[in-house]
């Protein structure tokens, strides 16, 4: 079988072959009668009557190919058969040969085997390429996010001085609004929050250690687990969704309506202005609200435990005073400045992303509450690695 015709081949083809599909139909049986070559210089005619056939499948039962005067073929005429047989199957209509040559019906065949081979293998490509390509860009996300904060931390630093070219003298004014607005204005939450924590968690232990009559012990249980890691973390969470949300807001409007553009031009560095107040107010906020944690839920764990276990203040404030070391206090306190650092610098990475729509701002947004959240009990988890490690 050749693809290829001569020209004379082709203009005697083209003489004999005028009608190169015969159909016929009744009752449901379409019979198609194949003449001469199906091959790829002349399969213009073959195409378009197959088309038409495939276009009135309904009302047929039976389609036979009838390759009797069928001369030669070529894998063009391959594949519009095996087209038309496809369409033919997808209409519940029943295909069968007839007088077809046998290495016609191998072509068809192969063309058959070849066509759902690579459907198969498409289907199992596309599902490798759309993970590793998810999992590229996460990583490529990451490198990038990466990059960005260490930029931002270093730009901070540099541009503590607020101003170019006006002394190194550093304005408290924004960083005390900071400060109002992310520690004194979190206190009644943080409060509230860590009080129902202590007191459940002394709800619980009770319920524990009162089986060994040991109920004493919840104020070593509260204590210490407050002092080390709910009391700093639970609070990082909070500045996290509060404050972090709201540094990522704040920056990306700013973006987006060209403030932060309109910084630079008047010879103002916007990362020394914008996010260098914020990490100073978060470093300052963040450890005193963990105080204020760590004594809110003391308050709460004491509450139940005079009047539901009936120790007494006296003892509850005796065994505190004998269960909690000032390094597990200061181990809690160590991670704040830390923390901090990391929810101020991810939230301002965000909100630089911001683009010209609020989607992308309530995206940025979102974002950044959940990488700092994440970033947050991670960093917690590599502390108490390190801790342990060093026997503290």
């Amino acid at each position: 079988m050749s693809d290829v015709l001569t020209t004379r081949n082709m203009s005697v083809a083209r003489q004999s072959i005028k009608e190169p599909v015969v159909v016929e139909q009744a009752q449901g049986h379409v019979v198609v009668r194949l003449h001469g070559q199906m091959v790829s210089a002349i399969i213009a005619p073959y195409n378009a009557a197959f088309e038409t056939i495939s276009n009135r499948m309904v009302g047929i039962e039976r389609l036979t190919f009838d390759g009797s005067d069928l001369n030669e073929i070529d894998t063009a005429g391959a594949w519009l058969i095996f087209r038309l047989i496809r369409d033919a199957r997808g209409a519940s209509v029943e295909v069968e040969y007839q007088h077809m040559p046998d290495d016609a019906v191998d072509l068809v065949d192969a063309v058959t085997d070849a066509v759902e081979d690579h459907q198969a293998k498409g289907s199992s490509d596309r599902k490798s390429p759309a993970l590793l390509g998810w999992i590229g860009r996460g990583v490529v996300g990451m490198m990038n996010d990466a990059v960005a904060a260490l930029h931002i931390f270093g730009a901070a630093v540099q541009g503590s001085q607020m101003k170019r070219g006006h002394g190194s003298r550093m304005s408290w004014a924004p960083i005390a609004s900071q400060i109002d607005k992310m520690g004194v204005q979190a206190i009644p939450i943080i409060v509230l929050m860590s009080t129902i924590i202590g007191a459940i968690l002394a709800q619980q232990g009770a319920f524990e250690l009162g089986q060994f009559g040991a109920e004493i012990f919840v104020v070593d249980l509260v204590g210490i687990i407050t002092a080390r890691e709910i009391g700093v973390l639970l609070t990082a969470i909070m500045v996290a969704g509060r404050s972090g949300s709201a540094i990522t807001a704040e920056i990306g409007s700013m973006k987006m309506r060209e403030e932060v553009d309109a910084l630079t031009v008047i010879g103002l560095n916007p990362i020394g202005v914008l996010v260098f107040p914020r990490l100073v107010a978060l470093a300052i906020a963040l450890p005193m609200l963990t105080i204020v944690a760590n004594i809110s839920a003391m308050a709460g764990a004491l509450f139940v435990c005079a009047f539901f276990l009936g120790i007494t203040p006296e003892s509850f404030f005796d065994r505190a005073h004998f269960a909690i070391e000032i390094k597990d206090v200061l181990a809690g306190l160590a991670k704040a400045p830390v923390m901090a650092m990391f929810i101020g610098i991810i939230a301002s990475v965000e909100g630089m992303k911001v683009g010209g729509s609020a989607e992308s701002l309530g995206r940025s947004v979102t974002s950044a509450v959940v990488k700092v959240i994440f970033v947050v009990i991670v960093v917690d988890g590599l502390f108490a690695i390190f801790y342990a490690g060093a026997g503290i």
